[in-house]
């Protein structure tokens, strides 16, 4: 199904990194303070998103900076590519009359308002052409490498608060065929802006429908639970889409398991939009909110691979459990699930210091220690607080990079460092591009195959051999080390 969608959508090398919202009524300057505070307190940043307040009317959309939050976008965007950062605009997709595009996009509105703006029949080509023209002129203006992708709003069609059934759109399409794939289309007409400049995109979308797998876009929604949290991110799986839970307030211990949570999640951020609330607010929990974080960016090659099989063989991400082969069905166990092959989560809820994890056939070894957790087994772990419980299967290959404060640009090189867990020969294809670009598309990427085996005097000995095709890859220095003794 989801090759048969286009293949999973393989994002940026920064869309892998960490995301914070800011509170609606932001200001450029604010953002860039938010930034330089992430950056003093040595927490990971790539994306800032600036809610409906970069508008200068929202509810409905003007599309058009707030010339007194931002007076200068094309400079504020310039300087947050210079502090290695780039930025996800919100926005609903009902048009003001106040809005530079609103009479060029009459011509395409449906019967019915919502929130008072028109909503443009974006299943026509004359108003996505509009639509997609005015965004690349006005919005990412002469530096679109800059602005990083959308956040877009209130297209959840699964009720009819948005339109009545006796709307009617000039497409001719009936207002539930609108409603079901309002969401698609918008998606779609972005991933197109995209595309024609040959820049990746990664953003959010409040919903979504079928065939939806290759589209760049990771579904939230208001849902705060933890448990249905967690087990929304593995069930996902199932309908061919990304989902990501939301960080926002609370105490501080509510707040690093939700971050540790979050930062294993197809989209790892902070939602401060409607609080004053910061990561770092709850100072006897910072370091571990920062440690959380930075060990999402240590895993990049693991992740990027993960996404690269989603995108090339249809392979989910993030899996629920009755997806890991042997897993006994029967087993209810909707609180764990898997990362990419090797990896399997179990995410501890606010307030509990122990928990059971249900381990798959196989040994299972514990993540930061190399040791034996067990074997086929249901296992009761008691984790320290800076600890969200990882296992890795036996003979896994596990890479990871150094630790940063970024993601690597296109024509950077880091240090890898490749671990191995258990007592079994072990291989892994690492997948490689430029991390930007559609170039990938192209030809332009390779997949070096490590392998770890024991050599003459029972050593373990890893071993690289490079893409066939003779395709580069930006990993050097490489460093195994061998977890199990």
């Amino acid at each position: 199904y989801n090759l048969l969608s286009g293949g999973g959508a393989l994002p940026p090398m920064w869309g892998l990194g960490f995301m914070t919202r800011t509170p609606t009524a932001y200001s450029a300057e604010d953002a860039l303070a938010e930034v330089a505070e992430f950056r003093a307190r040595g927490i990971p940043l790539d994306m800032i998103g600036l809610e409906p307040g970069w508008h200068d009317h929202a509810y409905p959309c003007s599309f058009a900076w707030d010339p007194t939050r931002c007076p200068d976008p094309a400079g504020f965007l310039v300087e947050l590519v210079r502090r290695h950062a780039r930025a996800n605009l919100w926005f609903n997709p009902y048009v003001s009359p106040t809005a530079p595009l609103y009479r060029e996009l009459l011509p395409y509105a449906g019967s019915h308002l919502v929130w008072n703006g028109i909503v443009p029949d974006y299943s026509m080509p004359e108003a996505r052409k509009v639509f997609s023209e005015h965004l690349r002129r006005e919005v990412l203006g002469p530096h679109p490498a800059a602005l990083g992708g959308f956040k877009i709003d209130e297209v959840d069609g699964y009720d009819r608060w948005l339109w009545p059934d006796l709307a009617v759109f000039p497409s001719g399409h009936d207002a539930e065929q609108l409603r079901q794939t309002y969401g698609l289309l918008l998606q779609r007409l972005i991933l197109d802006l995209y595309r024609g400049l040959n820049q990746r995109t990664l953003g959010q979308v409040r919903g979504t429908n079928g065939g939806a797998a290759a589209l760049p876009f990771v579904i939230y929604n208001d849902n705060y639970a933890f448990d249905e949290y967690v087990t929304a991110v593995a069930n996902s799986a199932f309908a061919g889409v990304l989902w990501s839970p939301e960080v926002r307030s609370g105490h501080g211990e509510d707040m690093l398991r939700r971050v540790q949570t979050v930062c294993f999640s197809p989209l790892a951020l902070f939602n401060g939009w409607a609080t004053s609330t910061k990561l770092w607010s709850h100072p006897e929990v910072t370091d571990h909110i920062r440690a959380a974080i930075q060990l999402r960016m240590r895993l990049l090659p693991y992740w990027y691979t993960a996404f690269a099989e989603y995108h090339y063989a249809g392979t989910p991400v993030v899996r629920a459990m009755p997806l890991v082969p042997g897993f006994d069905a029967s087993k209810e166990a909707k609180d764990q699930f898997m990362v990419g092959d090797a990896l399997l989560v179990a995410p501890i809820a606010p307030g509990n210091r122990t928990r059971e994890v249900i381990l798959p056939p196989g040994k299972w070894f514990d993540f930061y220690s190399g040791a034996l957790a067990g074997e086929s087994e249901t296992i009761e772990v008691e984790p320290p607080l800076s600890q969200i419980p990882l296992f890795v299967r036996d003979g896994s290959l596990v890479p990871m990079i150094g630790g940063r404060q970024w993601m690597p640009g296109p024509e950077e090189s880091v240090p890898l460092e490749v671990r191995h867990y258990g007592g079994r020969s072990g291989e892994l294809a690492v997948y490689d591009d430029d991390g930007a670009s559609f170039d990938y598309e192209r030809g332009e990427h390779s997949w070096t195959r490590l392998t770890v085996e024991r050599d003459a005097s029972g050593a373990w000995q890893g071993n690289v051999v490079p893409d066939p095709t003779g395709a580069t890859w930006r990993y050097t220095d490489l460093r195994w080390t061998f977890m199990t003794r």
